[in-house]
């Protein structure tokens, strides 16, 4: 019995969080909530606007002046860490877990995804599991991410291919102070 209530509080915090707590016009009560409840490490001066949902509890890490965009999907079943002043567009879907197709009992796999300092991904962009982002990189809108990226490449595409180099030494702090996002 207590492994099926505690099956449930866990369903209902995922189902809390995602369906109500995203929906809440401050972003400062949100983030207590994802603190407090949620168990994710996210820096005060990062912000997570509005209708974000996660796949579980905990995993998550967001560093300093970091800006989560409306509508993403950030699964932590494998670990997410998203560094400083990251610039993450709305719609993004980030992935941490998938299965293995060539399992006959479809077995599960989580692999961790690392995004470095000072990168950004435009919207509607998705990152697969085992990615790392390196520091300054550009992901392009769309994209779909199957391999890491170098510090400071620019991505696009499906798959995600390289198309520009740039700078990987940027040195800024994000902020998106408004009052219901």
């Amino acid at each position: 019995m207590y492994l099926i209530l505690r099956g449930w509080v866990a369903e209902f915090r995922i189902y809390f969080c995602n369906h109500f707590v995203g929906y809440i016009p401050s972003r400062r009560i949100r983030r207590l909530y994802y603190v407090m409840v949620m168990g994710f490490s996210i820096d005060p001066t990062s912000s997570i606007l509005l209708q974000c949902c996660f796949d579980c509890k905990g995993g998550i890490e967001v560093g300093s002046s970091t800006v989560i965009n409306e509508k993403c999907r950030l699964d932590s079943r494998g670990g997410l860490k998203i560094g400083k002043s990251v610039s993450i567009s709305s719609n993004v879907i980030v992935l941490t877990a998938s299965h293995d197709p060539r399992s006959a009992t479809f077995e599960g796999i989580k692999k961790a995804v690392v995004i470095e300092d000072f990168v950004w991904i435009g919207t509607r962009a998705i990152i697969l599991p085992g990615v790392t982002l390196g520091r300054g990189c550009v992901v392009g809108a769309g994209a779909v991410v199957t391999k890491s990226v170098y510090p400071g490449e620019t991505v696009v595409g499906v798959p995600a291919r390289p198309i520009a180099s740039g700078r990987a030494d940027m040195d800024y702090e994000l902020s998106y102070g408004r009052l219901f996002h």
